[in-house]
């Protein structure tokens, strides 16, 4: 198996990485050492970067290497994910002195953050410094939205991939292929998640997610006064909150259970008031992540409603153009006929601000209410 086997629609930047690796173990002196992989969420950012790290730690066909690499278990490979709101600054100077050390078993030691747009400037000025000195096998991969999201002293340091958005055809065949799903709901996943790999991987393998999405749709399509939209609001709380909770409830529950074996106390015991310090920091990490995974999760039911009135959008445009939610497109040509065009585009704006006050921490109940207030002029 080759490590870009599993990527998809990406042929432009796997070509650009193959040669890197070609150079690198040519000891061509010219290769970069430090990257930027920038792409819209669901692009396979991270999944390049990591498929990049295993062909430069031991190349394209090494089965055993890519297995490392994918557990983050490679002794050459460091790597800063973060489930929080932002990338500290300990984090980061943790990563940078780890950087320094030589590799061990491979030719490169190689260093991935996701989500670096996630650090505060105060934090990219620590990572900038090991940028502009790497350690001569040292290669740094970064990952973001867009170079924008970076300090501009920071992206004059990488060389920049932009990764484009797979269509909806690949992401169903990679679920096809990979994951085993049947053709037809490999198909409806990857549309729906508008081409979002993890997503789609998500909604075609998980019943659960799918009801949600649907709950979600139904939901605001049932809207018919401010009373609807406040309630409503209540609702699509409590469906990221459930989603929230399905993603991180079972990785929970694992971290503790490794923690408890590691302190030599049996799943489900009472910790001893001595070690109970110890799980602190979990405790603490995992609360954070929560907080991270409902965020994303509010995200998420906004991007739904995006796919629902800009499907609203296309009928009422004559637009050819596929849907998104073609199969309850019964439903949005009623919703279409009842509005107008410039109503729907209210409405589509109305979510964008919903998305930008959340991200700036206003209350989510809020930003819903306002926001769905004005979905109920579309279905009036």
């Amino acid at each position: 198996m080759r490590v870009w086997d599993e990527l998809t629609g990406q042929n432009e930047a796997i070509a650009v990485f193959r040669a890197a690796v070609a150079a690198a173990q040519s000891d061509d002196q010219g290769m970069a050492h430090s990257w930027l992989i920038t792409g819209p969420p669901g692009s396979g950012r991270s999944n390049l970067a990591y498929a990049f790290a295993s062909a430069l730690l031991g190349g394209e066909n090494d089965e055993a290497t890519w297995r490392q690499v994918d557990a983050r278990t490679h002794p050459d490979l460091g790597v800063l994910a973060t489930e929080r709101v932002i990338i500290t600054i300990e984090e980061v100077r943790a990563l940078v002195a780890s950087s320094q050390f030589s590799p061990s078993v491979s030719r490169f030691r190689v260093m991935v953050i996701e989500d670096a747009d996630r650090m505060t400037e105060r934090t990219s000025n620590v990572l900038l410094k090991a940028l502009e000195e790497p350690p001569p096998r040292t290669v740094w991969i970064l990952c973001a939205p867009s170079e924008a999201d970076l300090i501009p002293t920071i992206r004059s340091r990488v060389r920049s991939v932009r990764l484009r958005v797979p269509s909806v055809g690949d992401v169903a065949e990679l679920l096809h292929k990979r994951d085993g799903v049947p053709t037809a709901l490999a198909e409806r996943a990857a549309r729906e998640a508008q081409s979002h790999i993890g997503m789609a991987h998500r909604l075609a393998t998980n019943d659960e997610a799918r009801l949600r999405r649907e709950q979600t749709l139904q939901t605001a399509l049932g809207i018919r006064t401010v009373t609807d939209a406040v309630l409503a609001a209540a609702t699509l709380l409590d469906v990221a909150a459930d989603d929230a909770k399905a993603i991180t409830e079972e990785r929970d529950t694992d971290e503790r259970a490794a923690a408890m074996r590691s302190l030599g106390l049996e799943p489900g015991a009472a910790v001893p008031p001595a070690l109970r310090g110890q799980l602190k920091n979990l405790d603490e990490d995992q609360k954070r992540r929560a907080t991270r995974s409902l965020r994303d999760g509010i995200d998420r039911i906004l991007v739904d409603l995006l796919s629902l009135y800009r499907d609203v959008l296309l009928l009422q445009l004559d637009a050819e153009l596929e849907l998104v939610n073609s199969e309850i497109v019964g439903q949005l040509e009623k919703l279409a006929a009842a509005s107008s065009p410039e109503q729907t585009l209210a409405t589509l704006d109305a979510i964008a601000t919903a998305r930008r006050r959340i991200e700036s921490n206003v209350a989510p109940a809020l930003a819903l209410e306002a926001m769905l207030v004005s979905a109920r002029r579309s279905s009036l």
